[in-house]
């Protein structure tokens, strides 16, 4: 039975930020592009109306305010006069306030000229900032369910900035490229993602500030609660509540407004704005607010209060005699607007406003997107781990299971399922690592296609059923089984774990159905027997399909560059190749390029030589014409002794040279594929492979050559931290991942490599340099074993083993690329050593632990 695991936190928190990205993101969006147009809302106003706002300063005193006031009442005679509103500036006209009419919350307002007294015509478009503004406010609700519905939308936007800023924090925060800069050379998801993030960072004190104004303006609990703090209690319910407005008394006389003002002129001699209220009944005083020209923002208000009569001075309340939390109450609209930072706020107000629709859309696409690969996911899923058929078959099902490294085994038997479901035959298609041995007593027949992972291991994800599998006493008498084992001749132990699996069922007392089929990469005859074979138990007749055997057609690739990346060392040279080709051919980091073989000129001709044959000969070969000197190039060349009647028998029984299979260093991206090949020698000369690529194929001359998915080594689809191991040429595969990983923002990356001599062997140092400068790559370890302090990697894992717990405690996943012999095999035992042999097989379990070893 599977145990439940509780999401980590990160899990958890990348959850809620989607979940309510995708939710109040489209509302965000609309108050952030209302919040945009009211930035700047006076400004457009005044564009869209001139001579309204504002008109030509002229060279005689601006009128009174009274006369501008008697200017206002001799179009709305009758009307309540509530107030005026006045700039210094000498080109803004006046505005004047008339009382609202019963059950409305604002009255008509009228401007006037400031020289002439002439009542200026309605501002146009000023409805519609209006309702720009209720829909900014309240969405276009009543208040107070407006209000809530806000303050909700206000705490989505905190949690979204906050929870934003944990799922992307670097292990080295205090690098400032890692978090501002953006590669504007990212395509697709990655672009995608790092706008996304990266223009987060940017607004995110913007909206941190938004957002905790807007909290503060909705729920009274916490208005109060800051009012409390700030010393300014809040008036009661009762006397908050809105009453009936008194009426103002117009004043009588020129004289009445006069004496007042001069006053308020004498106490404020640098005054820019004022609102002066006019009386109420019974009041007989003048209320006037007004701003200071050297005031710190529009909201630091100054208050007079002046007697009616004659304009003597009753109350004068300057802003700077508030309390510090007072004042700091103040502040909160500038905040929120930006103009308490002047233009420069308002204007990154605006921006930050104007982002939130494009975070809206580049998370709904980042979304989408996730969903669509989920989806083929969980298709790829069901087709391979399903235990029923859409035509069920009949009678007890066949345990079809796989054990798989690159792909291939599991392609196989999602044939071979298929096959067997369209003869009539029920079948339980299982993944290795989802099968217990206990399991196999239930199943009368039981199918296993085996791959060999390296020179005769089980495959990662079969090493746990591999390991149960010899652990104790099984009864398997009553189970008759059959075993497809795939490998490579080039190994020692070719087939090794699909024997090693065939002699224990057998041992266990399984019964064979037929002997086990050995596949030697991919080929089609041997593929061909086990399909024969499933016939025998009523599978529907069939082959299987180009992507099961590898058959598909090698493309030519043109060699454009290669470079000697370590001379003087002690090692064996070390090439970069970079290969590039006409054909549309996409990869992902951790694929695999096979590479067609050849023999050189030399070899062949001594070949020709020795057997008498005449190279010349146009012969047909694997379908094509050709001459029998290049048929010979490409295949495994005959003994010498060897009789053959005519050239095109020798050429029939010429069989292709296996392609080589290397680790791609790079990612489409870089507009190339570039391999790292090792120069390998022996007691005969040069590598076959190696040494044709490195030394006899002119840069260039073409090569042939195929993309080889290979789904075990891929990376995580999301931004989890990864840790990259390897030695030698394994920097190949470690450096696509790691380019990918830059490419997408995701800098949470730790690279453990080891060579001979850091003189000679610092492979990619520039770019490993790059990488660390711009954090991302917080952790860097590079060792080197025949320096004058020798060190392998294992020893510097076993040295770092705390780290490693708490990156893997962090969901980290871990990629090994290099040697099979010594460095793979020792940094295994390592890992098992650090988190106990049951952590390493959980990690596997999880596709946590992914190798990639040769």
């Amino acid at each position: 039975m599977s145990r439940w695991r509780l999401p980590s936190l990160r899990a958890v928190w990348f959850q809620l930020h989607w979940f309510v990205g995708i939710t109040a993101g489209t509302l965000l969006a609309v108050i952030g592009l209302t919040g945009a147009i009211m930035a700047f809302e006076d400004e457009l106003l005044d564009v869209l109306n001139p001579g309204v706002m504002t008109v030509d300063a002229e060279a005689r005193p601006p009128l009174k305010p009274e006369q501008l006031l008697q200017a206002a009442q001799r179009v709305r005679p009758g009307e309540h006069v509530v107030s005026i509103v006045l700039e210094a500036d000498p080109r803004s006209t006046a505005l004047v306030r008339f009382a609202a009419p019963p059950g409305e919350r604002r009255g008509p307002d009228v401007r006037v000229h400031p020289y002439s007294g002439a009542v200026l015509p309605a501002l146009r478009f000023e409805a519609a900032f209006n309702w720009v503004e209720e829909l900014h406010r309240w969405l276009l609700l009543p208040r107070a369910p407006g209000r809530l519905v806000l303050g909700i939308l206000a705490l989505c936007l905190v949690g979204l900035a906050l929870s934003g800023l944990y799922l992307r924090w670097p292990r080295k925060p205090a690098n400032w490229r890692t978090w501002l800069t953006f590669n504007t050379s990212l395509r697709g998801r990655s672009f995608l993602w790092a706008l996304h993030a990266i223009a987060g960072t940017w607004a995110l004190v913007a909206y941190l500030i938004v957002g905790g104004t807007g909290i503060y303006w909705s729920f009274d609990v916490v208005r109060d609660t800051v009012q409390a703090w700030a010393g300014n209690e809040r008036r009661a319910a009762a006397e908050t509540k809105v009453q009936p407005r008194k009426r103002a008394a117009t004043p009588g006389g020129p004289a009445a407004l006069d004496p007042a003002w001069n006053t308020f002129l004498a106490h404020a001699p640098n005054w820019a704005s004022a609102t002066i209220r006019l009386p109420e009944r019974g009041s007989g005083a003048y209320q006037l607010t007004w701003i200071a020209q050297d005031g710190p923002h529009e909201r630091a208000r100054n208050r007079m209060s002046l007697r009616a009569s004659d304009g003597a001075l009753l109350k004068n309340e300057p802003y700077g005699a508030q309390t510090v939390g007072q004042r700091a109450l103040t502040t909160i609209r500038p905040l929120h607007t930006g103009s308490y930072f002047g233009l420069p706020g308002r204007v990154i107000m605006m921006l930050a406003s104007l982002a939130l629709p494009g975070f809206a859309i580049t998370g709904w696409l980042l979304y989408l997107g996730r969903r669509r690969q989920q989806r083929a996911l969980a298709r790829e899923r069901a087709l391979a781990l399903t235990s029923e058929s859409t035509t069920p078959g009949a009678g007890a099902p066949i345990l079809l299971a796989f054990a798989s490294q690159g792909g291939q085994a599991e392609r196989i038997a999602l044939h071979s399922a298929a096959a067997l479901r369209a003869g009539g035959r029920a079948v339980d298609l299982r993944a290795v690592s989802a099968l217990s041995p206990g399991e196999l007593a239930g199943y009368d027949h039981a199918l296993f296609v085996a791959a060999t992972f390296g020179d005769g291991e089980a495959p990662d994800a079969a090493r746990r059923f591999t390991r149960e599998l010899h652990a104790g006493p099984l009864a398997l008498a009553g189970c008759k089984y059959a075993v497809l084992a795939l490998g490579d001749r080039n190994y020692a132990r070719y087939c090794g774990y699909g024997v090693a699996l065939d002699e224990r069922l057998g041992a266990l007392g399984a019964t064979a159905l037929f002997p086990r089929i050995d596949v030697d990469q991919g080929d089609a005859v041997a593929l061909g027997r086990w399909m024969h074979a499933l016939g025998t138990l009523g599978a529907a007749a069939g082959t299987l399909p180009a992507a099961a055997n590898d058959a598909a057609p090698m493309t030519d690739w043109r060699l454009v560059a290669r470079t000697l990346l370590n001379p003087g060392s002690l090692g064996a040279p070390l090439y970069e190749l970079v290969l590039q080709t006409t054909a549309d051919q996409q990869w992902q980091a951790g694929d695999l390029l096979d590479v067609a073989a050849c023999h050189t000129a030399a070899t062949v001709d001594a070949w020709l030589a020795a057997s008498g044959l005449d190279g010349a000969v146009r012969v047909t070969w694997q379908g094509e014409p050709q001459t029998l000197r290049d048929a010979l190039a490409w295949s495994e060349l005959p003994g010498v002794g060897h009789p053959f009647a005519s050239t095109q028998e020798c050429a029939d029984a010429l069989k292709p040279l296996a392609p080589r299979r290397y680790s791609i260093a790079g990612i489409p991206q870089d507009g190339a594929l570039t391999l790292l090949v090792r120069q390998q020698r022996h007691e005969q000369g040069m590598g076959l492979a190696s040494g044709w690529l490195t030394a006899h194929l002119a840069v260039g001359a073409m090569v042939r050559a195929r993309l080889a998915t290979n789904p075990s080594f891929h990376g995580p689809q999301d931004a989890r931290p990864c840790i990259y191991i390897g030695n030698g040429s394994g920097m190949a595969g470690l450096r696509a991942h790691l380019r990918s990983r830059v490419l997408a923002g995701q800098h949470r990356n730790w690279l453990l490599f080891g060579e001979r001599q850091r003189a000679f062997d610092s492979l990619c140092a520039g770019e490993i340099a790059a990488w660390r400068n711009a954090g991302a790559l917080p952790e860097c370890d590079l060792v080197f074993s025949r320096d004058d302090a020798p060190e392998y990697v294992q020893d510097r894992l076993r040295a770092r083993a705390d780290t490693l717990r708490d990156w893997v405690e962090r969901d980290a996943v871990i990629h090994v690329c290099g040697s099979l012999q010594g460095m793979a095999g020792e940094v295994d035992a390592a890992l098992a050593a650090i988190l106990g042999e049951a952590g390493r097989d959980r990690l596997i379990d999880a596709g946590r632990y992914r190798r990639d070893v040769y």
